[in-house]
């Protein structure tokens, strides 16, 4: 990003965690599936919730459950690793 010289704000999500309307402005442009990182050790539980409210706030109090890097590019977002998307960018 900086290379293109494309302005961006790193978050440690795992410190930080994601704020109730941020998350949802994700999940509107992404999915909620694409969020959940399958490989966490707790990503189990997620599948045992029937509803994605609930979901989402599993993913709100246990921040280590999001697939990173999420990318926000204006209304734009990406979850995990897109290059190809990324370029397209300015």
């Amino acid at each position: 990003f900086k290379e293109r010289k494309i302005k961006y704000q790193m978050i440690d999500l795992p410190r930080f965690g994601m704020s109730p309307r941020e998350l949802q402005s994700v999940v509107e442009r992404t999915g909620l599936e694409a969020l959940i990182d399958e490989k966490a050790g707790d990503a189990e539980i997620l599948k045992y919730l029937a509803y994605d409210e609930d979901k989402k706030q599993k993913l709100l109090e246990n921040p280590s459950l999001l697939k990173t890097p999420i990318v926000r590019n204006g209304k734009a977002a990406t979850v995990g690793y897109c290059p190809e998307t990324w370029a397209k960018w300015e």
